[in-house]
């Protein structure tokens, strides 16, 4: 598609902020009115536009996607967004490690057990851990209490929550990473920890590096996302 327009700017609606092309708001992939949080989210999606050159290139909309499945899908139905999280507490990698004794296993109690402590004290929630691959239910009232945590969200932190606990396969990981302080290349290490040890034992695959590293950019943006809405 070619552009289509000359001027991007951004303005201030009645319920949050909308970016403008040529003066008229853009809407969201669903129709819907595409109002966000907050200016400084508004002023990088508006960039996202500006940077378009002739030719309109989709893959380059990242925060556009981000808010419009905030606005489309999670808005409509918080609660199914929540029931859609969950999963990724039940089956949260930080859980699952490797047999005691194995130096896997140290590695896993070494980084990610502070990382499950903390969570634990902060919502007052116990995580079984498990040694192997057989699922083990996570308490009821773990799950109650997390159910709870991700109500405290709007529509775009849960959206920015889905994209970081897909790609991390935890819940944990996912909510250590919205906070003001996180340190999305440590999360990501702690997420990627099993697929690090294999490299170190067999060697890395260029192709697989790569693919680490788009997962990895998608992970910072989702970041980046939750921040300029948490600053709204």
């Amino acid at each position: 598609m070619k552009r289509f327009y000359r001027d991007v700017t951004v303005s201030r609606e009645a319920d949050g902020w909308c970016v403008m092309l040529d003066g008229r708001g853009v809407r969201t992939a669903g129709g819907r009115p595409q109002v966000v949080p907050g200016e400084a989210l508004a002023r990088a999606m508006a960039a996202e536009w500006a940077d378009q050159g002739e030719e309109i290139d989709p893959a380059l909309f990242r925060f556009r996607d981000l808010a419009d499945f905030a606005i489309d899908a999670v808005a409509p139905d918080l609660q199914g967004a929540i029931r859609d999280l969950l999963p990724y507490a039940q089956t949260d990698t930080l859980c699952y490690r490797g047999d005691e004794g194995e130096a896997l296993h140290a590695r896993q109690v070494a980084v990610w057990e502070p990382l499950l402590t903390r969570a634990e004290r902060r919502w007052d929630v116990r995580f079984v851990r498990v040694s192997g691959i057989v699922h083990q239910p996570q308490p009821g009232e773990t799950l109650a209490r997390m159910t709870a945590a991700l109500g405290a969200h709007d529509a775009f932190t849960l959206a920015a929550l889905r994209m970081l606990a897909s790609l991390a396969a935890s819940l944990v990981i996912a909510l250590a990473a919205i906070a003001p302080d996180a340190d999305a290349e440590a999360l990501w290490a702690a997420a990627n920890l099993e697929e690090d040890w294999q490299a170190e034992l067999w060697g890395r695959d260029a192709e697989a590096e790569a693919r680490r590293q788009t997962r990895f950019a998608a992970f910072a943006l989702a970041i980046r996302f939750a921040a300029l809405c948490r600053n709204a």
